[in-house]
């Protein structure tokens, strides 16, 4: 069947298809980490297709009446999120391929589907029981299970069968299996498989007699550490990578695949049976370094439900125990801790009409939520307080609870012609100050630029304002090269502007504002960690470039003080380099690129740079201004030529001159400096102007002259400057 036409509404393009990003469903779109996984893998060593769930509709009808059309069935469930891929006759059932999102693992099963069509349905939900019938001895005698790895292993279940007959399948068995794509290989392997599917938990069976000492020791691989596994392939383990081994040697990879040489074969008597549940980051970490992947990774990685661990260990052996005979013995050999209970969750329900734009009655929204497995602890005619099930990891918002209302109640119950409420909403601070740098910035003749935020070693290296710091980087086969998270934008601007070059486009003057990446985020907040910073690249002159910067700081933040002093980054030519300060507080850095740097990606001409943070311009935001009207009176200028020690700077004579508290001065700009002659060596001369100003009277010439010897008072004595004629 083709898609459904909602699925072809809603759908972005073809590429976004192929990643499996929709847009309809905001809860399974967030957490949707597919994109993440690489490319889509079709089939397995099972031949069972991933990132779909085939589900037969004889085997569903095992959990749940199906009274209802297979059209009318994968209709409600597409709506309800599990979209439908096609469905197709296989002999005297069907199978239903259905897309199944990242954040739903429950639905990897035949109970989870079941369980979506009970509600939606409003039919009975029938669980087996898993009882089973354990003789004497206990499991505990032939086995043990040590766990080194708690941070790896959450949790270890192991059974024990003992005078199993290998053989081939039951027909009911190998038929559940065909239908769902997956070949019957022995009576113990089948149902592994067969209970996997059945509730989403992964099993693996290991010949008991070939475990040495009988032993489960979940740990770590050593470094260099090699095992075959089933598919006959050997690989290199590394050691943060967890495998089950015995006494000897590793016999599975954790949650990814088993050993070639503990594998149940036809001359297997005693199976021991797991069932655990693993980091789903390692699992994944290890099923792309290895490129093995499976089903049982595939679930792996989007979490299992621990409450089920024991239910599926004695489901497994029950089944076995019917098509293969032996004794089950008593207990379940457990390494540890048990899973901690979900925590609650509050619903308003003004907050359910406000979300949908339709009126759910509380009424009913707790009776969906209680069909979901949810508990209601309290409730009154304004909110509920529930805690979800645990096979429903992701259901951990109010909007969560919301989404699963809307998804059972039905999305076609929200009229797509209701007024919606319009509120006028103003502009964050984040908004005010990016379009306050974007709209200077263009009007200075900058283009804004979008780049990656990867970058290889090289690139990183052109320019480090943070020293040492080591980047995060990735390992991945298709980031071998670029896969560093760039601690500054200059270097991609730099890469940017190359380009430019290279296709005829002179001094392409570019900035761009996004983030850079500091750490993996660990014990810092996001500000310190990923701070969004604001970077440019110019062909122009130091004082050009410290002047646009001064203006995008005067437009946002007209009463902050921001200086430069001189910086020692050896990006930055000699004496060409500052730091810039906010109000005493680190903002950036501005200065002319060294050759050495210029050259190492044979830009043509020099390059000044700058880069400064965004947040820190948040902080002192201005958003409302006050206006004064334009003066009436006219200005008086005074030029000033101070001979100074070489020592004293720019920023010291402002600030000295400022300190007199003239209530007429205006300004004080640079005009130039001079070294040379008749000035002695380690002397200098600042040509400076003084602007004077009253609000409400013209100044007469001895106020402007009084002030002026003011000034030359503070500056010789502050100083030592004195007034060169």
């Amino acid at each position: 069947m083709s898609h459904p036409l909602w699925k072809r509404l809603f759908t972005w393009s073809p590429a976004f298809e192929k990643a499996g990003l929709l847009s309809c469903f905001p809860n399974f779109i967030a957490t949707n980490v597919d994109t993440i996984l690489g490319p889509v893998l079709q089939r397995s060593q099972t031949s069972i297709r991933l990132r779909t769930m085939i589900v037969s509709k004889k085997w569903l009808s095992d959990y749940t009446p199906l009274t209802m059309s297979v059209d009318d069935m994968t209709d409600r469930l597409t709506m309800s999120g599990l979209n439908l891929e096609e469905f197709h006759s296989v002999g005297d059932d069907v199978a239903i391929d259905l897309e199944v999102t990242s954040n739903r693992p429950d639905c990897l099963g035949h109970i989870g589907v079941a369980r979506e069509i009970s509600i939606l349905f409003d039919t009975n939900l029938t669980i087996p029981d898993a009882a089973v019938s354990e003789s004497a001895a206990a499991a505990e005698s032939v086995t043990s299970v040590e766990l080194r790895c708690p941070d790896l292993c959450h949790e270890y279940h192991a059974r024990v069968i003992q005078g199993v007959k290998i053989g081939p399948s039951p027909s009911w068995l190998s038929e559940r299996l065909n239908a769902v794509g997956i070949s019957s290989v022995n009576n113990v392997v089948d149902v592994t498989n067969y209970v996997m599917l059945e509730c989403g938990q992964p099993l693996h069976a290991f010949d008991l007699d070939q475990l040495s000492e009988g032993r489960i020791i979940v740990r770590r691989a050593e470094k260099g550490e090699r095992i075959k596994a089933i598919d006959q392939r050997d690989y290199e383990l590394t050691d943060n990578m967890c495998v089950i081994a015995d006494a000897d040697r590793p016999v599975a990879v954790a949650g990814v695949m088993g050993g070639l040489e503990t594998e149940i074969s036809d001359k297997t008597t005693n199976v021991l049976i797991e069932t655990a549940s693993f980091e789903p980051l390692s699992v994944r970490a290890t099923a792309r370094t290895l490129k093995l992947h499976s089903p049982s990774s595939f679930r792996f990685e989007r979490r299992v439900d621990r409450n089920q661990l024991d239910w599926a260990s004695r489901r497994c052996c029950e089944l076995i125990q019917q098509v293969a005979g032996g004794s089950i013995l008593k207990g379940s050999v457990i390494a540890g801790d048990p899973p901690q209970k979900p925590g609650s969750i509050v619903l308003n329900f003004s907050q359910v009409e406000r979300t949908l734009g339709i009126h759910v009655p509380a009424e009913r929204c707790i009776e969906i939520l209680k069909c979901l497995g949810f508990d209601c602890l309290k409730s009154d005619s304004d909110s509920a307080e529930l805690v979800p099930p645990t096979w429903r990891q992701d259901l951990q918002r109010e909007c969560d609870l919301i989404e699963e209302v809307a998804r059972i109640h039905g999305y076609d119950n929200i009229p797509d012609n209701a007024a919606l409420p319009v509120v006028a909403t103003s502009k964050s601070p984040r908004e005010q100050v990016g379009d306050a740098v974007r709209g200077l910035m263009v009007a200075y003749g900058f283009y804004e630029a979008l780049t990656l935020s990867f970058v290889s070693e090289d690139q990183q290296q052109l320019f480090r304002p943070f020293g040492d710091r080591a980047a995060v980087a990735v390992q991945h086969s298709s980031r071998s090269h670029e896969n560093q998270l760039r601690q500054s934008l200059i270097p991609s601007l730099l890469t940017c502007r190359r380009q430019n070059e290279r296709h005829g486009t002179k001094n392409a003057e570019l900035f761009e504002i996004a983030k850079v990446y500091l750490s993996a985020g660990e014990n810092c907040a996001e500000s310190e960690s990923e701070p969004t910073m604001v970077g440019m690249v110019s062909g122009r002159a130091y004082l050009e470039v410290k002047g646009i910067v001064e203006s995008l700081v005067a437009r946002i933040s007209p009463g902050s003080d921001l200086k430069a002093v001189s910086s020692n980054l050896p990006q930055f030519a000699s004496g060409r380099g500052a730091a810039l300060l906010l109000n005493g507080q680190q903002f950036g850095w501005l200065g002319e690129l060294d050759r050495a740097v210029t050259d190492e990606i044979d830009l043509e001409d020099a390059v000044t740079i700058a880069e400064f943070k965004l947040n820190l311009l948040e902080t002192f935001l201005e958003g409302t201004r006050r206006y004064h009207p334009i003066p009436r009176f006219p200005v008086v200028t005074r030029d000033l030529n101070l001979l100074l020690d070489e020592s004293v700077t720019w920023d010291q004579t402002t600030e000295a001159i400022r300190q007199c508290n003239l209530s007429s001065l205006r300004e004080i700009s640079f005009s130039g400096q001079y070294r040379g002659k008749q000035i002695d060596a380690g002397k200098k001369s600042y040509l400076l102007t003084c602007t004077f100003m009253a609000d409400n009277r013209t100044l007469t010439t001895e106020e402007v002259d009084d002030a002026v010897r003011k000034i030359l008072d503070q500056c010789r004595s502050k100083l030592g400057a004195t007034l060169r004629w």
